[in-house]
């Protein structure tokens, strides 16, 4: 529990966050705020939810250990997955450790797959075609990107892919928050 106010002060200011924006985002009171970081307060768990959503990580990260490391992913560790309610395949790609911002993932859209929903969330997105090529819409713009071709947006903006081949395409894909 003596970390806690550690980690707290850490994971703030990685987002880059003072301490009037995350008492805005908890309604919790600045002074408050700065005497936990400080660790001269004592802090309820309703409390420690609310700051741990407001830094959009989970409360279990306020207790893990450094310890708890694991940066290197074989390939046999990398299990195609797929999420309900989505025709896209996933391969996480991604160590394990506290802190983590980043979710890198393989993306592979079937042939001639169409738009199956419109995104948008906090965040950014980057996609670098690894094979194939595909059709973004990023806030009503139309975007081709092909075999070693890149796009990064905020995804904030509204936005959906669509594979214009006949041939399965394979994205890396980077984005923020962490989701996995």
């Amino acid at each position: 529990m003596d970390e806690i106010h550690k980690k707290i002060k850490d994971i703030r200011l990685r987002n880059g966050l003072t301490l009037k924006e995350l008492s805005e985002k908890t309604d919790l009171s600045i002074s408050f705020l700065s005497q936990v970081e400080r660790g001269a307060s004592s802090l309820a768990i309703t409390s420690l939810k609310k700051i741990a959503d407001a830094l959009n990580v989970k409360i279990t990260e306020f207790f893990e250990t450094e310890s708890n490391n694991n940066y290197l992913v074989k390939i046999e560790q990398q299990k195609p997955f797929k999420i309900e309610g989505s025709d896209f395949t996933y391969v996480r790609l991604s160590g394990e450790f506290n802190g983590r911002v980043l979710e890198p993932m393989l993306v592979t859209l079937a042939p001639n797959q169409k738009r199956t929903q419109t995104f948008n969330h906090p965040g950014e997105e980057f996609y670098y075609v690894l094979k194939g090529a595909a059709l973004f819409n990023v806030d009503n713009q139309e975007y081709l990107i092909r075999q070693g071709d890149s796009l990064h947006f905020p995804s904030t903006c509204s936005h959906f892919v669509e594979n214009v081949l006949d041939e399965e395409t394979v994205l890396l894909c980077v984005l923020t928050p962490v989701i996995f």
